[in-house]
């Protein structure tokens, strides 16, 4: 049983370019997908694809790699923890890099991109950085 399973994901995605493959498999559940969609619309993957099986499924994600075989992604940080949880308020969100990554923001619309949650100006649980 994996304790922390947006970190599980985020690990599997950041061993999977290091090995330079270009899809991974990760057990599913409603918080992955979402975390999959942000990424595939910011650009950051090149896809995913829901398998269902007799369990609780799984999503295949296609990574995404420039013509010189460089990764989209370049870092990925889990901010909030089981044990430590981060929260933001709407004036407070992160800029990650200075507006060249995304915070990505568990709020009561939902989990959003930290522009979006700008644009809404609703704070929440900080889940993660990518750059």
């Amino acid at each position: 049983m994996v304790t922390d399973p947006i970190a599980d994901m985020l690990t599997r995605i950041r061993n999977s370019i290091m090995a330079k493959h270009d899809k991974l498999e990760i057990p599913s559940s409603r918080v992955k997908i979402r975390l999959a969609e942000i990424m595939k619309e910011e650009g950051y993957i090149g896809g995913f694809k829901l398998i269902k099986d007799h369990k609780q499924g799984v999503i295949r994600v296609y990574l995404k790699w420039d013509s010189s075989k460089k990764p989209a992604i370049t870092g990925l940080k889990r901010m909030s923890k089981p044990g430590r949880r981060v929260y933001s308020s709407a004036a407070d969100l992160p800029r990650v890099l200075r507006g060249l990554g995304i915070a990505i923001i568990s709020s009561s619309k939902g989990i959003v991109t930290d522009a979006v949650a700008r644009k809404e100006k609703t704070g929440g649980e900080v889940l993660c950085y990518i750059w």
